[in-house]
């Protein structure tokens, strides 16, 4: 008997830039292609985390012509045909749109997973256990279904999910019908939607059926519509993908579709997650001395507590402060405040650096 984890094609976003993780993170090899934790870089990990619910020829990783080289180097374990470089930059609507394109002409019952290249779970067995009950709703279900993680704090750096009434579903995940997207939010809202327990944070996971969203992309977004009912089911797609992705509207899946689509659920998630944004989230991940710092690579300290340190060939040492982001690269330094971590990314940096 067959499983709806046999029609699952999952795609891998694996544009982005990372600028917050500069000096470490550059645009021709962003954050999800460097080991920030680990041995293996974020992509290796995003997509071996599948292995055991899809097969390598059902895994796609959506670059660009910049990243490719590096991406087909990170990820020897997946066929070359599957890195697939996106021609122009076109946000995650068409990103959406291509993947429903590749999986309907390779299977025209297929269900549709996206997912970002650079997020941290460890908790494997719930997350594989999670993603088939997901693929078993979505199946059954013509809905959007995305996934919702339980805030741990008022953040105002996520999306926010407007989560509605239980549905009734097989297996042990809660699904939730999603009333709206709320749009990151200020500090007072953020502590509202976390104090009020209705509200979940948007990762920017989605599943969905080729067919489903191809029906959302007629009613709102018809270009999109049809890119995909066009997309070649035999022969040359890289060509067509670059005569007529450029052309596509430059938005985001959220705007485009998810606010407007007519039947929208979220999967309560049960794993752990981080969405590893910035240097500071390395603590949670690598550990803390006795002194509350994070140190990579040859680094000494006295009287130095709370920092996050990264040291690839040369020892730092930190005598007297705290609270510092210090990382240092080759032919970059960086020092920066905890505090201001987010903001590395509008560091006015020569060409040559970035």
């Amino acid at each position: 008997m067959s499983s709806p984890l046999d029609r699952l094609f999952l795609f891998i976003m694996a544009g982005g830039s990372g600028e917050r993780f500069w000096p470490v993170s550059r645009s021709a090899t962003p954050k999800h292609l460097v080991k920030l934790l680990g041995d293996q870089t974020l992509l290796e990990q995003t997509a071996r985390r599948f292995e055991g619910i899809i097969p390598p020829e059902r895994i796609f990783i959506l670059t660009n012509e910049v990243q490719l080289e590096a991406t087909i180097a990170a990820l020897p374990f997946l066929p070359r045909q599957n890195i697939i470089a996106e021609p122009a930059k076109r946000d995650t609507a068409p990103a959406a749109a291509l993947a429903t394109a590749i999986a309907r002409s390779l299977r025209p019952d297929a269900l549709v997973a996206l997912f970002p290249a650079d997020h941290m779970i460890h908790d494997v067995a719930t997350f594989h256990r999670q993603v088939g009950e997901a693929a078993a709703f979505v199946a059954e279900h013509p809905a959007i279904l995305t996934f919702s993680i339980t805030p741990t704090h008022a953040s105002t750096g996520f999306g926010y999910l407007e989560l509605g009434a239980d549905l009734e579903t097989k297996g042990s995940s809660r699904f939730l019908a999603v009333k709206r997207f709320v749009e990151k939010p200020d500090a007072n809202r953020a502590q509202e939607f976390f104090a009020g327990k209705k509200h979940g944070w948007n990762a920017g996971m989605f599943l969905w059926q080729a067919e489903t969203f191809l029906s959302e992309c007629h009613r709102h977004q018809p270009e999109l519509e049809t890119f995909i009912r066009n997309y070649p089911r035999e022969g040359d797609g890289k060509a067509y993908l670059a005569g007529n992705f450029p052309k596509l509207p430059k938005i985001s899946v959220d705007f485009a579709i998810m606010e407007k689509a007519s039947d929208v659920a979220a999967l309560v998630a049960e794993y752990d997650w981080d969405d590893v944004g910035s240097w500071t989230a390395l603590p949670d991940h690598l550990g803390k001395d006795a002194e509350d710092n994070t140190l990579v690579g040859r680094v000494v300290t006295l009287n130095a507590g709370r920092n996050i340190v990264v040291a690839k060939k040369r020892t730092v040492a930190l005598c007297g402060v705290s609270d510092l982001v210090v990382v240092e690269t080759d032919d970059a330094i960086l020092v920066c405040h905890r505090n201001a971590a987010q903001q590395i990314k509008n560091l006015p940096l020569p060409p040559e650096l970035k």
